[in-house]
Formats: structure tokens, C-alpha cells, sequence
């Protein structure tokens, strides 16, 4: 139903925010004339002030023992060859003072949403942008602490790194070829900066367009089925890895690594929904992950798990 009301909505260019679970099962539509009678805000800016605050967020994370029990499961997977790259995540339970929508006003983002008190999101990750009959996806694989020595160096020359990144854009790749054609890769791998309040971090994303029919406005909801899963937080090849996910990970993602997005009647941005905090009887957890790859250490993927862990 989701899917056949997007596409209504673009083609009466009727505003509207979209948000999906991370297999795309689950899609709620909210018109933009009824947003103000929702408990739900997002904000969507590339170039926002970044405002220090306190990094008020303790962390309680599963032990290296349980997390290294899933993770060699998944390096036998690969070695089975039921997938090439995995973005393995787990819940974290966090405590802090802060309530959801106090995150949502605090945190430094390009792409915000607060959820109805239960989940809050401030993500850097853009899933696709459509514009002028454009589309376009960043893919955002590959992270290291940018204190480190040679630090950017460092990522863009690792072999492990260099190898997840091929196959997450090849993907990529894949996936904009489903629905656009003339698809390339803009840009390759080029380095962002993060700051978490405790550490900065550099990330790696590459830039991949595409072209669409001049009526993509009213297929906005076939795209996104087509689209979903986002690849740089599922893996490949998708199906395999996605049922290997579900297994592993013994917890459910449900709207976190899922993706939200504004459509304003022209254009249509959204983003991934990673850096996630979600409110449960137990109290908040914040689920994060990485990508593992054959080459993947366990000890330093299990580090970058609770690195993504922070209140930017």
C-alpha cells in the first residue's frame, strides 16, 4: 500500500516525509500539511553550524566474546561464499540525562528525525537525492580515528578498506542500474570529517548518479522498493546477506539502518538511519556497526562499533 501511495502522492507533487524500516516492509507516510499534528520532526541540512555541546552518553556494550562469536560466524559465511561484505551491528545500552527530543535539538546532523518518544535519529549518511531527473547515492564505508598517524593515508590506502568499499559501490552501482540509466561513479572514495564530542573520525564515501525518466516523480515509491535495503548497511550480494543479518545479529533492527527522506513536490532527499537511539522497556540502546570483509579484525571492528557511539 506504501508503495502504490508514494507514487500517487509524486505524481500530484504532493509534499510528504517518508520512513522505512531497514528491509523497506514498513513505510509510513506522513503528509507535510499533517506533520504539526505529529509527534514527529526532522531536519535535513547539508550545511548546518556544528554547535558544541556536552557529551552527556554512557555506554554499556555487549562483551568482545559474544560480539566475536557472531563475527566469526560471518567469516565462515564468507568463506562458504554466502557473502562478500556484511555490515554486522549490535544494540548498545546507553544512559543520559537527556530525553529523546532534547537529542534530536542537541545533536549535530545532516539528517535528523525524532520518532513519536520512541526512537531519535542523527545520521551523516545520505541514502539518494533525486533532482532534475538525477539520482544520486553516497555510500559511506570505511572509518578511523583522525588523530591516528597518517590517518586518512592510513584508510585509503588499507587493503581491507579499499576491497569493502569496491564492493559496497559496485552495489551501488547495481542497484541505481535497476531503475536509472547512464550510471557512474562521480567521485571515489573521498574523505569527510566527523566529530563525535569525544573524538573526530574520518569517514570514506564515494558519490555514484544516475538518470531517470522524466516521470520518476511518480514512481518515488518503486524506486525506494527497489532500492531498499540500503546496500552500505546491508552487504552483498543483498538477498543472502540480509537473511545471514537476520540470524547473526539476534536482535531486531527494525527502523534503525532503515532510511527517511523529504519529498517537497520537485525534489527528494533522504538519508540512512544510522546513529540511532531507540527507547525500550529495558531503557535506551544505540545501535551501531561495521562492515566485516575476510581481511575484517575482529578487535578493531569491535572497537569502530562503540566509536560510532556518540552525540555529535
Amino acid at each position: 500500500m506504501s508503495i502504490k501511495l508514494l507514487n500517487s502522492l509524486g505524481k500530484r507533487r504532493e509534499p510528504f516525509l517518508f520512513i522505512s524500516d531497514f528491509k523497506g516492509e514498513n513505510i509510513e507516510v506522513i503528509l507535510a500539511k499533517e506533520l504539526e499534528k505529529e509527534d514527529v520532526a526532522f531536519a535535513i541540512n547539508e550545511s548546518f553550524v556544528h554547535k558544541k555541546h556536552k557529551h552527556t552518553l554512557e555506554t554499556f556494550p555487549i562483551n568482545f566474546t559474544e560480539y566475536k562469536k557472531k563475527f566469526d560466524t560471518i567469516i565462515e559465511k564468507i568463506k562458504s561464499g554466502e557473502t562478500y561484505v556484511l555490515n554486522l551491528t549490535q544494540p548498545t545500552k546507553v544512559k543520559t540525562p537527556l530525553s529523546l527530543s532534547e537529542i534530536f535539538t542537541l545533536t549535530n546532523a545532516h539528517y535528523k528525525l525524532y520518532y513519536k518518544d520512541k526512537f531519535v535519529c542523527f545520521s551523516p549518511e545520505k541514502f539518494i537525492q533525486i533532482s532534475e531527473n538525477i539520482i544520486h547515492t553516497f555510500p559511506m564505508k570505511g572509518t578511523i580515528d583522525a588523530l591516528l598517524s597518517n590517518a586518512e593515508e592510513q584508510i585509503l590506502t588499507n587493503a581491507k578498506e579499499m576491497a569493502e568499499h569496491i564492493m559496497i559501490v559496485d552495489l551501488l552501482r547495481n542497484d541505481l542500474s535497476i531503475i536509472s540509466t547512464e550510471v557512474k561513479v562521480e567521485r571515489f572514495r573521498y574523505i569527510t570529517e566527523l566529530d563525535t564530542g569525544r573524538k573526530k573520525l574520518l569517514q570514506v564515501s564515494s558519490h555514484i548518479s544516475g538518470t531517470l525518466e522524466s516521470n520518476w516523480h511518480e514512481n518515488i515509491g518503486t524506486i525506494l522498493q527497489a532500492l531498499l535495503p540500503a546496500g552500505s548497511i546491508s552487504g552483498a550480494p543483498k538477498k543472502s546477506t540480509v537473511k545471514i543479518i537476520e540470524d547473526v545479529e539476534d536482535y531486531k533492527r527494525d527502523y534503525f539502518s532503515g532510511v527517511f527522506g523529504y519529498y517537497d513536490g520537485v525534489t527528494l532527499d533522504s538519508g540512512v538511519m544510522i546513529r540511532f537511539i531507540e527507547k525500550t522497556e529495558e531503557g535506551l540502546i544505540y545501535k551501531s556497526g561495521g562492515g566485516i570483509t575476510l581481511d575484517s579484525d575482529a578487535h578493531l571492528e569491535y572497537n569502530e562499533m562503540q566509536d560510532k557511539i556518540y552525540l555529535p
